[in-house]
């Protein structure tokens, strides 16, 4: 048997305005309990919904946790009632529950069908999937900022008039007797078996009654407690004030931080350059071991010469000085270099002295270019005997330095 139509619904001002105080209490919240919505856009949710509570009183606003396929949890606002439509001339009442969710109003909110436990989602809907999930044209060609929930209830209700997404279950009869009223019109989701007996009709969702003035025939929802909401809101400020307290401190504690890390980033800096200075130092003062080293070698040689030579300075300050004698060699490679050096300068005025006579015309010219070809053979062996002095002399002077090097490695 169909049921009759529920009488119109009385929206009255109370209702609205509580209505109008709990989506800006919900929204105006903040804190880790605030609802995951663009503060630039809470104004428009909060007239989309006004408006849908105006238009379908039946579907009022409240806040509840919605479960992503991933897992995750979040708080957003939904509108949980039944949406009216006509079917073969009597008003049904489908259960619908409206999510906004937290692209909203930019996207399209997500639309489940409610089903009591005496109704079944009809098979292969065309809008309704078996999950409850709703998906009709206006959600898919959504546009912001036109679209809006008004607009949504009323072509939820035009398709389900076409077809209805719900139908009820078939339940033994505890009355044998037959109905003297039948409903000459099936419900729909009316189907007809071969004994010729039909399906009852959906019957209209009840609900408790609403206590913010919204009358549709017992079709309302109880909205949270003012009280409940008052209490939610103050610990939702207290834990705004202190995650703000603790964010504050925060970045006081990372400042502070920070000041550390580049106090050390400096005393670093200084470590580097003491250790490079220290490294400097080091070699520095090798070096100059090394100069000392030097300069000790040398006071001995010198040490050693004056030594050799106080005889020669008493007899110079009594002023009886040879000039052959005032300097002499203290080694016979110094002596023969000496004595090379001597000769081969001497020939070297002969020579000289041989040019100034040949050019005054003083000696035959035969003369002169055999002198100088005697002079200058004997020249050359004067300097080559000179070159070789002057190796020994050095190898003799680097085996010198060696020994005495070692001798101060020693000491």
């Amino acid at each position: 048997m169909a049921p009759p139509p529920p009488p119109p619904a009385v929206h009255s001002p109370s209702s609205n305005q509580y209505t109008q105080q709990f989506l800006s209490n919900v929204l105006s919240q903040r804190g880790p309990s605030s609802l995951p919505y663009s503060e630039d856009v809470k104004w428009q949710i909060r007239q989309h919904l006004v408006s849908l509570t105006d238009t379908c009183p039946s579907l009022q606003p409240k806040t509840a946790t919605f479960t992503h396929n991933d897992g995750r949890t979040v708080n957003l606002l939904q509108s949980d009632g039944t949406v009216p439509m006509v079917y073969q001339g009597v008003t049904y009442n489908i259960p619908v529950i409206i999510w906004l969710m937290e692209s909203y109003p930019r996207h399209a909110p997500l639309v489940f069908v409610n089903p009591t436990r005496d109704m079944i989602i009809k098979r292969q809907h065309p809008f309704v999937n078996p999950s409850g999930i709703v998906s009709i044209p206006y959600l898919s060609n959504w546009v912001y900022p036109s679209s809006n929930l008004v607009d949504l209830a009323g072509n939820l209700s035009h398709f389900f008039s076409r077809d209805p997404p719900l139908y009820s279950q078939r339940r033994p009869n505890a009355n044998p007797n037959p109905n003297p009223n039948p409903n000459p019109h099936p419900p729909p989701g009316t189907s007809f078996s071969s004994s010729g007996s039909t399906r009852p009709a959906i019957p209209p969702r009840m609900y408790p009654p609403s206590p913010y003035g919204s009358g549709g025939g017992g079709v309302g929802r109880i909205m949270d407690d003012p009280s409940e909401v008052y209490k939610r809101n103050a610990i939702d400020n207290l834990v705004g004030k202190l995650h703000s307290d603790i964010e504050r401190l925060r970045k006081v504690r990372e400042a502070d931080m920070d000041g550390l890390y580049s106090a050390q980033g400096v005393l670093r800096r200084r470590e580097k350059e003491l250790r490079k200075g220290v490294t400097e130092m080091l070699d520095e003062k090798e070096g100059l071991e090394q100069q000392l080293q030097m300069v000790l070698m040398n006071t001995d040689v010198l040490e050693g010469w004056v030594r050799d030579n106080e005889a020669k300075l008493k007899k110079i300050g009594n002023g009886d000085v040879n000039v052959d004698e005032a300097f002499e060699p203290c080694d016979s490679l110094s002596k023969q270099m000496s004595d090379c050096t001597a000769s081969d300068l001497a020939m070297e005025d002969v020579i000289y002295s041989l040019d100034k006579a040949i050019q005054d015309g003083t000696i035959p010219f035969d003369q002169y270019l055999r002198n100088v070809r005697l002079l200058s053979r004997e020249q050359f062996i004067h300097r080559a005997t000179a070159s070789k002095v002057r190796a020994a002399q050095m190898q003799a002077q680097v085996a010198n330095m060696a020994s005495r090097i070692s001798q101060y490695a020693l000491s």
